[in-house]
Formats: C-alpha cells, structure tokens, sequence
C-alpha cells in the first residue's frame, strides 16, 4: 500500500498542479522518466542529483510551453494598448557581426539556402563576445569601438553545455609501440551555441552551432596549490580569450598566436561533433572497427570556407590515425573524400602563411602529420617530374624562403577532392595562375561555383515594394525559383509597369535621405542620383577613383555653375582594418572631400558627399534599395567575386564596373549593353605589369585627373594639414598596385554616359527592369544546388517537413549527408 501523502507533499502537488497545469501528477512523473531515460541513454549509466534537476526542469517547461504560447495569443489578441512597431523592433535586434566583410555574410546565405533546399547542413563557427568593430567617424578619422553585440543576450540562440567539447593545444608528442600520443597539453572546453536557421515554407528548420572557449575548473589547479588563487583564476581569461573578439582583418593575413588558436578551436570541436553523429548514425554504428569509417564520405562533407579552417585536414588524420587507429592509407583517401575547399582571395598578402615554429609550439602533432603529407605529396611531384627541383619547390606545403612557413591554400587543395573559385574569371585565375602547378597534375579537381545570395533577406525582406511588384506580374514562387525573373522581360513595354518600379525606387530613396538628413544633418536632394559604393575599404577595391570623380563633378560645378547637371548623392562606406594605414587616410580623403562638397554654397543640392558610417547588414538592407547606381570598380583580376554587385541588381540598380569578379556574369546574363562597363580587362593589367606602370604619365596627360591630384596634394581639402595626404599621393604616383590614374579617363567618360541615361528616365527604367530579370542567376538557391550535385553528392529536397509528432514519410525520403 502506498504511504499516505504529507500535508507538505499535498500542499506541494497542488502548487505544481497549479502552477504546470497538469491534473494528474503522474502525467509529470512519465514526462520526467523519458527526460531522465534520455539523459542516461546519452551520457552514462548512473543518474547524479543534477540530472534528476534537470529531468523535473525540462519536463515543467515542457507542460508551460503550450500555455505559454497560448497566453501570450491572448494578450496580444485582446489588448488594444499593446501597439507594436515592428520596424522600431527590428531596430533594436544587434548585427551579429561575427564576419569579415562578404565573406561572413555569403556564409549567412548559404545557410538559408541549405535550409530553404532541405539539406542536411550544418554551419559551424565561433561565437564572438565581441564581433567585427563599430566604426564611429571622429573629425573625420575611423575610430574603432568594441562591438559588445551580446551585452542584452541573444534570444535567437540555445547554450548546449551537455555537448561541451575538450580542445587541446600545446603539450609533446610520444611515440610508442602501441601509436602515437600527444601529452601534457592544455585543455580549453567547447561550449555550443545553437541557432535556428529556418528554410522557407518548408518546415525545415538547420542548425548553425557556433563554439564558445571555457576554461575547465581545473585549469591552472597547480597555481592554487602555492597559494595564488587570485592568479589562477584570472588565468582562466587566456583560455577564454580564444572566443573573445573576430580579427577585424579582410584580404589580409596577420599570423598572431590567438588567430590560429581560433583557427584550431573550430576544427577540432566541430570534427569531435561531426564524429559523434556519425558514430551516433544507423553507417557508423553498424560497422565492425576495421570498416567502421568506410561510410564516412557517403555521409559527411565538408566544405572549407576558405584557409581559415584548414586545419581540420591533419585534425581529421589526427583523429583517424592515433585515436581511431586507422592505416595512414586508408585515414588519407577518407580524409580526401571528405573535404572540398573554396578559395576566395588571390591577392598574395591575404592567403595564410603559418610560421612552422609557431604550429611546432602550439600543435606539435598536427605538425607532424602535415611533414608527413608533404613528404608523401613531394615524392608523387619528384615521380612524375623528375629532377625539377623548381617544381617541388612550388608545390611543397612548406615554404622554405624568408623562414619555415606552412601554405595553408597548398594544404586544402592537397588535402581535398574538390577546389573551386566563385567566380567565372576567379577560377580561371586560381586554374590557370595562382594555382596553375596543381591542376596541371589535378584538372578534374578544379571547379567554378559562382557565388549567390539570398532573395528571401535581400528581396523580400528588405525591399517588400519591389517583392510585391514583380509577385502581381509572376507570381510569388520566384522567391524559391528566382530563374523566374526573366519572365518580367514579357513587361519591358509595359509603361504602367515601368512607372511603378519607378516609384517603388523614389519611395526607397525619400525613406533613406530622412534616414541620412537624421544622422549627417546633410540636406539630401532625393530626386539626385543615388550613387553608392558600400563595402570594406581597399586599395583594391579603389574607394581613391570613386573619390576622384567627386573631386572632378566639384572642379566642373565650380568651373561652370549654370551648366546643366546631373544632381548625384555619392555614398561611400565601408570599414578598413584597424592596422591598414592607407585604408584609414582614404576614409579621412572621403570625409574631407565630402566636407568642401557639401558646404559649398555654389553646389547647393547639385552634388553631395555622404561617408556612411559603420556600415553593416542592418544598414545595407536599408542603402541597397534607394541605389540607383552601384560602383563596383576594383582592378580586373583582383576581386574574386563580390556579392554587393547582385544585391544592387536585384534590387533596381545600375551597375559601373570593370570587368571583375561577377560583373563579368552580369554583364553576360543583362547583356554587356545594360551595364557600365569601362576600364581595363584582365590582359590589359597583364599588358600594363610588362610594360611598366608609369602613374605620372597619366597625371601629364590628363588636366582634370592633374587639378585633383594637385588639390589633394597641396591641401585644398586639408587647409589645416596641407601634408596630410602626402603618403596617398606618394602612393598613387609610386607604388599603386591596382592602377588608379590608368582606368581615371575611361571611369570618367562612363560616368558621364551614366548621366546622360538618368535625364532619360523611361530609358532608364528599361535598363534598370533589363537587370532585375537577368539576376536569376545570381541566387545563393543555384550556388548550394551546384556545390550539392557536383561535389557533396547530396540532391535538394522539396519536401515539407511534417509538423505532427509521428515521423513523416518527408522526412525518412529527405536525402542528404
């Protein structure tokens, strides 16, 4: 017979009846045995008090949630007071900048794609306490301020402490009869963070789990035992540093200790999961020890975004060879089968170069199993060439010139069955220069994937007018299938139409001056041409030629004030690297042009200079729809890609650019015709490179280009400073790598076709609606659909996840790795 309750334990049911909302508290005490039964299946065999708290914790939340949603229905259903602005909502939610410049967000898109294609993916990374800097402008100078993006938390994300992960570093390796050990290292603990990445209308909802560095509770324990407690608990802050703050550099490579910590803390959690799952599958458990990875690249792929995780190759082996104990062999052709690496820059100062004494200190078994490979790939190089030394020299992963260093790019490509560009003219360069040793014995391996972004975030979210206008002529499937686009060019004589984009841009345009007269107290003319450059600051990217045809437009107004021009609102914005002295001195040009421009009553509303400070995703879902033209003007041959360029076009913009990175795609999708097209192509830099830039003759030759320079030079925008841009001059004259004064008259006389098109706004029109049909192409849907066929060997799924509790056939179908 049951022993008779206490009036403490009758008291106690009621409030848990009352509180939980359950009648019968044997409802509670099964929803407690399944947490409790899971928590032991997961972990161990034996529960501890903790994991009977948190069996009864799960199990209350569990019986709230329902009537949690329910209340908050209610509330919001029936009280009139509660007035919400979703706008001034989205406002408060942070940028989580945990990114550098395109390359973070390309990441972000690629994540809703896989998520929109019912792939089974999963993006890993690190949680940054602090992310990419907030660029404030002070007298015209950058000033970098702390991005402390979780000082309110984040509520889109979910701490995971029950999969914490140890991460290694430091230590020695000993090797004995029984394998190979790495010892006496210093251990940091993994912590996940999971963030929901919802698909679109299909119920599927991906995982991005990013890593946070904790120190375990005996982590420098020795210190305590001679008495200095206080240290050894502030010693806890150098093993949790490694999640602390993003490196702010973009296409440039600084070799700090922290970084390749950071670089290694990614890999080696992320593999730990990977191998857990796998181990945790129907493949990986079913198999005996000798085959147990034999399935492994049937169900695991893994793309490398970049050198940044290259690491993972000789982790992988790690792992494989001393803890798996696999043959070397067999460890390398599962190891190959399973990465793919995309390269993203060929600019020489930005590919990671890792000094081997550094790798030695900090990874010494890594380093290690990286000589091994090396070995292994320079004795297949010495067999099919034999006696070129030169060859071997090129190819080997370490660089022996200047110091031992380890070529993170020649370690992806040798470690990886698939190496792509994202670009058209990018993978050739990478094929045919940068690489070109490697796919002369490898071609196959070499491939294009040009890259995409999202229409859902860069459409319909941040540009709904647009969105609802293409979907009353075609429909609303195009936001998954945006190939569909090209169906507006049934509307090109449509002139109702035409207006409606028309003013759909106008309302886009007013939106953003209020924004810019609230925040520049600058008057903005909003019928002006909006002009706009958005991205990181480099001489690349040549923000200087930009800057230059402001200082031209000023001369021309100055010169002749009752001609008749065009008026533009030029935008310029971006953030340079803390340590990119150049970078920071064209930020300080712009704001200083920009203060002569926009105060010179002669000018008035006919030309204005706007440095958008602290540009960010935020920001740039509130610029790209008011563009009317988009600047994309790096040197051909230097930008690998660009994603802003397809922002811009989707969303009604013209395009001035070179014939770099996607433009050259664009320009074959819209027709060449219906972009600005100018400047050099690829082999007239090659051309330039063997004849000998000479920036003076440009300057000679050319009054305009001559006045600029000479005002820059002699202070006319610094009458406070007249030397303050003496070093950027020097630089343009002396030592520009991307050639500024050569593309100065082709960019000028292109502008001016430019304005010649916006007096003609049907016209115009036209071409702006030419544009957004051809745009189809560039979605981040058809990247992922490309890297899943011809290099994960996964196929999309287009079905709809069941919302029941009872596994659907959808998902038992759903392919996937």
């Amino acid at each position: 017979m049951a022993k008779p309750l206490t009036d403490q334990e009758k008291r106690r049911q009621i409030s848990i009846r009352g509180i939980v909302g359950v009648e019968n508290v044997a409802e509670l005490k099964k929803g407690f045995n399944r947490h409790l039964h899971f928590t032991l299946v997961k972990d161990r065999n034996v529960a501890t008090p903790r994991d009977y708290f948190f069996a009864l914790a799960h199990t209350v939340r569990d019986h709230l949630v329902g009537r949690w949603i329910r209340t908050q229905q209610h509330y919001y259903e029936t009280c009139p007071k509660l007035g919400l602005d979703m706008e001034e909502l989205e406002e408060i939610e942070e940028d989580a900048g945990l990114g550098n410049g395109g390359l973070g967000r390309l990441a972000a898109c690629f994540l809703d794609s896989m998520a929109t294609l019912g792939l089974a993916a999963y993006g890993y990374g690190i949680r940054y306490e602090y992310g990419i800097f907030n660029q404030k402008i002070r007298d015209g100078w950058q000033i970098e301020e702390a991005d402390d993006w979780l000082r309110h938390g984040n509520p889109w994300e979910k701490a995971r402490p029950e999969f914490m992960l140890p991460v290694h570093f430091y230590g020695n390796v000993e090797h004995t009869e029984a394998g190979t050990k790495w010892i006496n290292t210093q251990v940091v603990l993994a912590l996940p963070y999971d963030t929901p990445v919802p698909g679109y209308l299909n119920n599927t909802v991906n995982t991005m789990r990013l890593w946070s560095a904790r120190a375990p509770n005996d982590f420098n324990l020795r210190d305590f035992n001679v008495g200095d407690y206080i240290q050894a608990v502030l010693d806890r802050n150098l093993a949790e540093n490694i999640s602390r703050v993003l490196y702010p550099n973009d296409n440039f490579f600084e070799g700090k200790e922290l970084r390749l910590k950071q670089e290694y803390f990614v890999v080696a959690a992320t593999l730990q999961d990977v191998i857990r799952r796998f181990k945790a599958s129907k493949l990986g458990s079913s198999r005996s020890a000798g085959t147990a990875f034999d399935a492994f690249p049937d169900q695991v792929a893994i793309q490398l975004n970049d050198t940044h995780p290259a690491l993972a190759i000789p982790e992988l082996m790690r792992i494989f060879v001393d803890i798996e104990k696999l043959p070397w062999s067999k460890a390398w052709e599962i190891t190959q089968k399973t990465f793919a690496y995309t390269n993203h820059t060929v600019l020489p100062e930005a590919l990671e170069r890792w000094p081997v004494e550094l790798v030695e200190k900090l990874l010494p078994r890594h380093l290690q199993i990286i000589y091994e490979m090396n070995q292994k790939h320079l004795d297949k190089i010495a067999a099919l060439f034999p006696k070129d030394v030169d060859r071997l020299r090129r190819m080997s992963l370490i660089e022996e010139e200047g110091g031992k260093r380890i070529n993170m790019a020649h370690l992806c490509i040798v470690g990886s069955h698939a190496v792509n560009g994202v670009a058209k003219i990018h993978s050739d360069i990478v094929k045919n220069q940068v690489f070109k040793d490697f796919s002369e014995l490898e071609p196959d391996k070499f491939q294009n994937k040009t890259n995409g972004i999202t229409p859902r975030r860069w459409l319909l979210l941040c540009n709904p007018g647009l969105a609802e206008l293409i979907a009353e002529k075609i429909g609303e499937d195009c936001v998954k299938d945006l190939s569909q686009l090209t169906k507006l060019n049934s509307f090109l004589g449509d002139d109702i139409f035409l207006r409606e984009i028309s003013n759909v841009k106008q309302e886009n345009k007013l939106k953003f001056s209020q924004f810019l007269e609230k925040e520049y107290k600058v008057k903005i003319n909003p019928s002006s041409m909006f002009d706009v450059q958005v991205k990181r600051i480099h001489e690349y990217k040549r923000q200087l030629l930009n800057c230059l045809h402001v200082v031209t437009m000023y001369n021309r107004i100055k010169k002749d004030p009752k001609k008749l021009f065009v008026p533009r609102t030029v935008i310029i914005g971006g953030k340079a690297a803390p340590g990119y002295h150049m970078a920071k001195l064209i930020i300080k040009l712009i704001t200083s042009v920009a203060e002569v421009v926009n105060n010179d009553p002669m000018v008035g509303s006919k030309l204005k200079l706007i440095f958008l400070e602290n540009y960010r995703v935020s920001l740039a879902e509130k610029v790209i729809p008011a563009t009317d033209l988009s600047e994309q003007i790096s040197t051909a041959g230097t930008e690998a890609s660009g994603t802003g360029n397809m922002k811009f076009m989707l969303n009604g913009a013209l395009t001035i650019g070179t014939m770099d990175g996607a433009n050259v795609e664009m320009a074959e999708e819209a027709g060449e015709e219906n972009l600005f097209i100018f400047g050099m192509r690829i082999e007239d830099v090659a051309a330039l490179d063997k004849k000998g830039y000479k920036a003076k003759e440009y300057y000679e030759a050319l009054p305009e280009l001559k006045l600029a320079i000479d005002q820059i030079d002699k202070g006319f925008f610094s009458p406070k400073q007249p030397d303050l841009f003496k070093d950027l001059v020097n630089m343009l004259f002396y030592h520009d790598r991307f050639k500024v004064f050569a593309d100065y008259e082709a960019y000028v006389k292109c502008q001016e076709k430019v304005s010649q098109l916006y007096m003609n706004p049907k016209a115009w029109n036209i071409m702006v609606l030419r544009n957004i049909a051809a745009a189809g192409k560039f979605s981040s849907d058809r990247t992922i659909k490309e890297y899943a066929r011809d290099i994960w060997n996964m196929e999309p799924s287009d079905i709809k996840i069941s919302l029941s509790r009872e596994p659907s056939s959808g998902v038992d179908k759903a392919n996937g790795k």
